[in-house]
């Protein structure tokens, strides 16, 4: 496996997305998930204290043991805990009890990536930064990061954290193949000029990438709820169609083309992609062999439309 760094993380490109752990997934089958991932040489773990009813983090950590130390794990706060009366937002209060329950529940003492997973219009962000940077000062958070943050947002966030002597290593967004808006809003643009990574979330566009959906047919998962009818339009699939053309031409999956295309990209160091079976994890890592040359990504501009 391939490796890039989010500032001071060295971290494996295509990482583990935990947000299954605790909803799809109880402790046993979240703990062979991981296993399959350590095993396929994925180093990089992503969860968040609200993942998962509020399980992911412990299940993660479960799963894990000894294996901690060899890991780069990801966490954020921000959205309400279930069972947590009072909790979400980035107050510095809040920032401070978040962290504490996550090294908890994960079964660590530090935090390798801490990240504000949406903006807080109660709290200004030079509040929030100031708490995390006692988090670093006290060696519980290694680096810090951002999610869902837009270009004026991204800048406000980096100029606090420098203001701290800190720097803001990433910002979590939505992008894929069928999702592009950060590639046309600035949240890219703005990253690439502060230095800052950009890591795609739902980067199979909830399953509608891996190569099963097709039109007419589209199989049990998070595809068939209401939430993710969004992605289920006659041009995305008409681009999964020419998708798979591409990647048979190559023997390659449709995985290892909608991975990798991100990971091409400068400003993308690692993609987080989740699973809910061994046998997805394994697809995901192939992505990370796969090194599309520059004629494969004029080809996927020209049908991707960017």
């Amino acid at each position: 496996m391939r490796t890039a760094h989010i500032g001071g993380l060295e971290v494996s490109v295509i990482g583990l997305g935990c947000n299954n752990f605790g909803r799809a997934l109880d402790a046993e089958a979240s703990a062979k998930v991981v296993a399959a991932a350590l095993d396929a040489g994925i180093d990089f773990f992503d969860t968040a204290s609200n993942y998962g009813e509020g399980q992911s983090e412990s299940f993660l950590g479960a799963a894990l043991g000894r294996r901690r130390e060899d890991v780069v794990i990801a966490t954020k706060f921000g959205v309400p805990v279930p069972g947590w009366e009072g909790s979400g937002g980035a107050a510095s209060a809040y920032v401070r009890q978040s962290a504490e329950r996550s090294l908890r529940e994960l079964g660590t003492d530090y935090i390798d990536l801490l990240m504000i997973h949406f903006p807080d219009p109660k709290t200004p962000i030079e509040i929030t930064m100031a708490a995390m940077s006692e988090l670093v000062e006290a060696g519980k958070v290694r680096e810090i990061g951002c999610s869902n943050f837009d270009p004026n947002q991204l800048e406000a966030a980096s100029r606090a954290a420098e203001s701290l002597g800190l720097t803001l290593v990433c910002d979590q967004v939505h992008l894929s193949m069928v999702h592009r808006d950060p590639l046309h809003d600035g949240t890219v643009e703005v990253a690439h000029r502060l230095g800052v990574s950009v890591l795609p979330y739902y980067p199979l566009a909830s399953g509608l990438l891996t190569g099963k959906a097709r039109r007419g047919h589209v199989p049990e998962g998070r595809l068939q709820m209401d939430r993710y009818q969004h992605f289920l339009t006659e041009e995305n699939f008409d681009l999964v169609d020419a998708l798979d053309a591409f990647a048979v031409q190559r023997g390659r999956s449709v995985v290892q083309i909608a991975l990798g295309w991100l990971i091409a990209h400068e400003d993308v160091p690692a993609v987080t992609a989740g699973a809910t079976r061994p046998q997805q994890v394994r697809a995901n890592a192939a992505a990370g062999d796969w090194v599309p040359t520059e004629e494969d990504l004029t080809e996927l501009a020209r049908l991707v439309g960017v």
